[in-house]
């Protein structure tokens, strides 16, 4: 089974340009980016047998990927509409 992109880029294509600014001005962003891309290949390394894991700490992973996603995905839309408003 081919594994998936979960790029933060390539799961929300239409903010790209917001992502890269927010990855040159904002430290905490960053810091929450760097973390997302740190689980996410860690989740990789799982699914391709690179490290062994049981189905339950890949799950953890998974879960605490996308509680990150969901945080980076609210961070990038409030940045966005206070931008918008100045």
């Amino acid at each position: 089974m081919p594994i998936e992109d979960h790029s933060l880029v390539n799961e929300f294509p239409e903010f790209k340009d917001d992502i890269q600014q927010l990855k040159m001005d904002d430290t905490h962003f960053k810091k929450l980016y760097d973390e997302y891309h740190h689980l996410t290949k860690e989740v990789e390394k799982m699914e391709q047998e690179i490290i062994p894991s049981t189905t339950l700490e890949e799950e953890k992973l998974k879960k605490q990927r996308l509680q990150l996603k969901d945080t980076l995905q609210g961070y990038i839309k409030a940045s966005r509409l206070a931008a918008e408003k100045a």
